[in-house]
Parts: structure tokens; sequence; C-alpha cells
């Protein structure tokens, strides 16, 4: 590995010249600069991360908070950490992945460590035991989601409460008056995680307006539970004729059962998900769903949290409005 001293020799000048090039903290003269910057790239010079994170009080490293949890849909959180990553390397900056389910410990650990310059979070809840840390460090943070309150934070995330209500929209347009809501696993209830609980809100609010009744039930992944879960919502509701489904795992379940029901989806029962767009066509059944914007989400994140570290940036919420793509999984509701 090249030294800063073997640079230093090979450009005829100090060691200290060639350290105040790369750090630009004082002037040098323009054919000095050049010489050290081609006895760089000629000797493939790296500098030292540790050494340079020591000298200018910076690691040059954003830390992205992404629990894996067993009652999410990894594909979309790891779209999100694959944007937040290529985002972040072209402005500079490595990402630390922290994906222990470790709270508040986690954050207090990277804040008053110096192990990253800022912190991308994901995950949020509405009350999350995170935030006081947040709005106490002195570091840049954004997150990937929205809490109740947003004071004093910035924040990343897809409308979900405008999610739920075009959902509702869509199917009461088609004469749906009985709509069921497959949901996410119980667990994220019970955690009050912020995009599902905005989305019940959209859904809820749209049906009071559009006089539509709705029912929601909570789902684990899986066939067995989607099963059961249908057969409940057709006990309590048997005139249901729309779904809205909130959970990747139980789209294929769900079009297969009404199958062999003999539900013929659309023209028997209508479904619309919110999910990535690669779930809705792979479908056996395309699917009228409103997108997940994981990797716009994951973008604006970073610029962000890079705009933060530059100085300027106030805290502000960023919502993207929720865009809904008619497919072959919804139609009329039958007379």
């Amino acid at each position: 590995m090249v030294t800063l001293a073997e640079v230093a020799r090979h450009a005829g000048v100090s060691a200290s010249t060639v350290s105040y090039v790369l750090s630009g903290k004082r002037s040098i003269s323009t054919g000095t600069r050049e010489r050290v910057e081609r006895s760089i790239q000629q000797l493939g010079y790296h500098p030292n991360a540790g050494a340079r994170a020591l000298a200018s009080s910076r690691s040059n490293v954003i830390a992205l908070m992404m629990p894996l949890r067993t009652d999410m849909y990894v594909p979309v959180m790891m779209e999100i950490a694959l944007a937040v990553t290529t985002t972040a390397r072209a402005h500079g900056y490595d990402v630390l992945l922290l994906t222990g389910d470790e709270g508040a410990r986690t954050v207090r650990r990277v804040t008053g460590s110096g192990l990253a310059d800022a912190m991308i979070l994901m995950d949020v809840e509405l009350d999350d035991e995170r935030l006081p840390l947040l709005r106490e460090s002195p570091r840049p943070a954004v997150l990937i989601g929205l809490p109740a309150d947003t004071a004093g934070l910035t924040c990343v995330d897809l409308d979900f409460v405008a999610t739920g209500a075009l959902c509702v929209a869509h199917l009461a347009g088609l004469g749906h008056r009985d709509i069921a809501v497959i949901g996410e696993a119980p667990a994220v209830y019970e955690r009050h995680t912020g995009f599902a609980e905005r989305t019940l809100d959209g859904l809820r609010g749209k049906a009071r307006e559009l006089g539509v009744r709705l029912l929601h039930r909570p789902c684990e992944a899986g066939y067995g539970p989607t099963a059961a879960t249908l057969a409940r919502i057709f006990d309590e509701r048997p005139g249901t004729t729309g779904f809205v489904v909130q959970n990747e795992s139980a789209v294929e379940p769900l079009l297969g059962i009404l199958r062999q029901q003999g539900r013929a989806v659309p023209e028997d029962v209508s479904v619309i998900a919110v999910c990535p767009d690669q779930v809705a066509l792979q479908a056996s059944v395309r699917l009228t769903s409103v997108s997940i914007p994981a990797e716009e989400m994951g973008r604006r994140a970073v610029e962000r949290v890079v705009a933060k570290l530059a100085g300027h940036g106030e805290d502000d919420v960023t919502l993207i409005a929720p865009e809904l793509t008619v497919r072959a999984s919804t139609g009329s509701a039958p007379v």
C-alpha cells in the first residue's frame, strides 16, 4: 500500500504539502498541487479513511437503520437500501447498514461514537422511541417514514393517507359498496408502524366520505393465514366485492383461494394492491395497484441528508403523491 511519504518523495515535496493538497486546508500553488495530484494518480495512492476521519472530524459515512423483521416485506426494504447506497456513493459517502432491532440504543451508539456523519432511519413508528435522541443530536438525520409528530425532523415518505383514499375511491367509483382490507401482520399494527396506520386512516376517511362499508383485517404471511382471513371476511361481510391488499405475501394466496371458490377476478371480486410494480405485474392476475416508490424514497432521503451535512436545508416533510395504475384485477361491481 502506497504511503503519503512515498507520494511526497515522488512529487519532490514535503509530506505536509501532500496533506494540505488532500485536505484543502491551505492554499498551495497551482504547479505544486498539479505535481502532487499526478504523483497520487501514478502511484495509486488512497488516503487512509481512519486518518482522514481524525483529521477532518468527518467519517464520510451515512448510517442506515433498517431493522429486518419477519413481519415486513424485505424486498421493498432492500430496494430502498440499494437506492440509499448508490445515491450516497454518487455524493462521496459510504453507507453503514444497521439491521438490528435495538432502537434507541443504536442511535445513541452511532451518534456518540462518531461512526457516521448522519443517519437515515426506516421502519418508523408513530411514537418512535428513537425520535427524542435524533432531535437532541447535532448529527443530521432523515426518516424514511412519518411519525405522529414531525416537529424538528426531516421526513421522506409515500403519502400513505392519500394512498388509502385513492384505493377506496377507485373501488367505489366502480360501484363497490362493501370493501375489505387485507392488511399487514398484526405485529405491524401493534407497533403502530407509520405507513400501515396512515394507510388505514386514508382508507377509513374516504370510506366514510363516500358511504362505503369498510372492514380491515390484519393477516400473517402464507396461504393458511390468508385463507383463514378471507373466510372470516366473508363470514362477517358476505357481500364483499372489493379487496384492498396491503400485504405482498398475501397477494398470490388470495388470488388462488378466490379461484378455488369460483369467484372470478374482476367479474365477481375486484382486487387492488399497495405493492411494488414487480409484485403487481407478476401476479397470476395483473393487479391494479398503487406502487411503492422505493427507489425514489431512498434517493430523496440521501439528497436531504447530504444537503443538511452541507449546512443548508431546513427540517421538512416530503410526501410523494401516490400513483394508481389500473390493470386487470378491478372492474365494475357485480349486479
